[in-house]
């Protein structure tokens, strides 16, 4: 018969990932500054050299973007289906809050982007760059942050930029898809179909999804789909129960590999992502060229749209009744946590690679629109935190 895995298993590893996320957050935050005085100094040469490259047929900024950040989203998937089988997420109940509001901090972020380019259809394919969340990137400044924010409200922002990467994942899916080729793309689907087959026949052998895991991110690359989501549809097919006698404390397939990906994506994955992606020469940046539609739309988004579109969502499904406020959180707490979310950072980064891709001159128009909304929002949410009073001091008042 199939057994859940142990629930103190699942709070390892779900402890493991918030402090993982915090702790490379923050690395990920000194990696940036390293990245942008890179860029601004005198190894700037070299550095964007290094970046261009070609290694097997490829350029280094390519391998990362293409190949590291598959590994990375295959940790998004593995957290995704982790949480809404038998963690954060599992029953409605559970999905409501982080839902409704990750929806608000989704739309609101795309109108404002959308309002700021409606008649440049060249750069209207952006209007997604400023609907994701960096889970590390908040979680980090929440880490800083300590006791002074209730572990519910870092619950709610782990559960709602979990799905806000669902939703970055249909969007690049569905939107940001260059021309199909079927003998690919049919390629991969067999291989999928076999995955599901190994994972209906009980095989929890981890060797043999990662190497169909394998022909499954070349031939997704090959198919005109983006390769990350290989990652996304690999962390899909692997078992999430173990297959053996009730109370073994054998681990499962999805939980083992979660567990061994979290230190690898938080500390290496997600900082060369962002030390290769981040790095923008400011030389010859005016304050005209932030006023830009592209950069305006998207730090805009980030910082307005984000916090609008998650307080207004989540104060309305709970003054609703729909659902409840976090344990032992304030209604300034919970807006606090919605200014976080503006911190757009490697999602947003990586969805504007996508949507520019034949339009390399507007990659530091979106680098720079991230940097000044994911920075604005990290300081003013972290403010808000630092100064809010916790329930106990305002009188117990949750709503």
């Amino acid at each position: 018969m199939y057994t859940k895995a142990p629930s103190s298993s699942l709070r390892l590893v779900l402890q493991e990932f918030v402090t993982h996320q915090a702790a490379g957050g923050v690395l990920l935050m000194a990696v940036t500054v390293a990245a942008l005085w890179t860029a601004n100094s005198s190894l700037a040469p070299q550095y964007f050299a290094a970046l261009q490259s070609e290694l097997l047929g490829l350029s280094v900024l390519h391998w990362v973007n293409d190949g590291l950040m598959a590994v990375f989203f295959l940790l998004v998937g593995l957290e995704i289906k982790r949480e809404m089988v038998l963690g954060e997420l599992k029953t409605w109940t559970d999905r409501a809050l982080p839902g409704i509001a990750a929806l608000g901090g989704m739309v609101v972020p795309a109108l404002i982007y959308v309002a700021f380019n409606f008649s440049t259809p060249d750069t209207l394919r952006g209007w997604a760059i400023p609907s994701a969340t960096d889970i590390a990137f908040a979680l980090g400044v929440l880490a800083l942050l300590g006791s002074r924010v209730p572990p519910s409200l870092k619950i709610f922002l782990t559960a709602l930029a979990i799905l806000d990467d669902l939703g970055a994942v249909l969007i690049i899916a569905v939107f940001y898809t260059s021309q199909l080729h079927a003998p690919y793309l049919l390629g991969a689907a067999a291989v999928l179909a076999l995955l599901y087959v190994l994972n209906r026949a009980g095989v929890e052998r981890l060797a043999v999804y990662l190497a169909l895991g394998i022909a499954l991110w070349v031939l997704v690359l090959k198919s005109g789909v983006h390769a990350t989501l290989a990652g996304v549809a690999l962390a899909m097919t692997l078992p999430i129960h173990t297959r053996g006698a009730l109370g073994s404390t054998r681990e499962a397939p999805l939980v083992r590999l979660e567990h061994g990906l979290q230190p690898w994506v938080a500390f290496l994955v997600v900082p060369i992502f962002g030390f290769a992606n981040a790095g923008v020469s400011f030389k010859g940046i005016t304050p005209s060229a932030l006023m830009a539609a592209v950069p305006l739309g998207i730090a805009l988004g980030l910082f307005v749209g984000k916090q609008v579109g998650i307080f207004v969502f989540a104060w309305g499904a709970i003054r609703s009744k729909i659902a409840v406020m976090p344990a032992n959180a304030t209604t300034t707490q919970l807006y606090g946590v919605a200014l976080l979310c503006g911190i757009g950072f490697t999602m947003s980064l990586f969805i504007g690679l996508l949507a520019f891709q034949s339009s390399p001159a507007l990659h530091d128009s979106v680098k720079l629109g991230v940097l000044c909304g994911s920075f604005l929002s990290a300081i003013a949410g972290a403010l808000l935190l630092g100064i809010a009073k916790p329930a106990a001091e305002a009188g117990g008042q949750s709503g």
